[in-house]
């Protein structure tokens, strides 16, 4: 009797408990579900509009090819306004979706004050990141493009945020790093860049037809067609830089248009190398690894032996 009893109570439970959540299904589908799309679909809304500009001022970037730094500002602002946009959309749907499900925000808020709190204190680089992402942004130290040495990193800004620097140097490698780190930033894509070229020539060389033949070279390199939009200025061979042993140096420098110096510079070495083997002008040849003839007798044949040998 008693086991009839507590059976049937169980099946009644059971099914109070199946009719309630029948019953509270078909309320979620009838008024939350329709919330919950519809914060959704705003949303997705939002996030197509941001990257619908996003792209915009990438394309419009990508146009600006007479004006690379203001190109490198564009993307620049384009990279943060998407991170920046995600990320406050995301919050603010986060919250109206707790909030249609029932969940009370308050304590959730007071809870995060208090964990705030400790987090605050354990991830303080975190802020430090942010803070000088802010100061990178507003001094307008690089901008996405830019070729930068950070943190004795060399490499192409590929990304930028408030947080962390996205480089990719040489080799493809892709290095992530924290703007807090960032101490000293060397930005060699900003105004003008410099194509450095040293040329070592032997002592027997005529420096004065060393002079005239080098200057005539760089002056045909900067008014070729090919590159005379590269270069922003006359190149500057100044004269006899150092001589170490029989070796002479002569620097010749350009100004060139930024990150447009390796085509420039090997136009230029192939041109000297040809008027030099036009002119039989020696190159110059490190002292510690020249040779000298040296007989051991009369009749024994010539022996190579390293310069200072014995």
């Amino acid at each position: 009797m008693f086991l009839s009893a507590v059976t049937v109570q169980d099946e009644t439970s059971f099914a109070d408990v199946i009719r309630d959540w029948h019953h509270d299904l078909l309320a979620f589908v009838e008024k939350d579900l329709p919330k919950l799309l519809f914060f959704l679909l705003v949303a997705f809304v939002l996030g197509r509009i941001v990257s619908f500009f996003v792209n915009r001022m990438r394309r419009i970037a990508d146009r600006q090819t007479n004006n690379p730094q203001r190109a490198a500002e564009v993307r620049t602002v384009a990279a943060i306004l998407r991170a920046t946009a995600y990320g406050i959309i995301g919050f603010i749907v986060l919250l109206h979706i707790l909030s249609v499900l029932g969940i009370n925000l308050t304590p959730l808020m007071a809870s995060a004050g208090v964990v705030g709190v400790g987090i605050g204190l354990g991830a303080q680089s975190l802020f430090k990141d942010i803070i000088n992402g802010i100061f990178i942004l507003v001094e307008n130290q690089y901008n996405v493009g830019d070729t930068v040495k950070l943190a004795s990193l060399t490499g192409n800004v590929e990304d930028l945020t408030l947080r962390l620097t996205t480089l990719r140097d040489g080799d493809g490698t892709l290095y992530f790093i924290p703007n807090s780190q960032i101490a000293t930033v060397s930005n060699l894509s900003r105004d003008f860049a410099v194509a450095s070229l040293v040329v070592a020539v032997d002592a027997t060389a005529d420096p004065d037809k060393v002079l005239r033949i080098l200057r005539a070279t760089a002056f045909a390199v900067r008014n070729d067609a090919a590159f005379k939009n590269i270069a922003v200025s006359d190149p500057d061979v100044p004269g006899v830089d150092s001589i170490s042993g029989r070796v002479v140096t002569y620097p010749v420098t350009i100004r060139v248009r930024i990150n447009q110096r390796d085509a420039i510079l090997r136009e230029l070495r192939r041109r000297i190398l040809q008027a030099f083997e036009e002119n039989s002008i020696p190159l110059g040849t490190d002292p510690a690894n020249m040779l000298i003839m040296k007989h051991v007798d009369a009749t024994a044949p010539p022996v190579a032996t390293p310069l200072g040998a014995p």
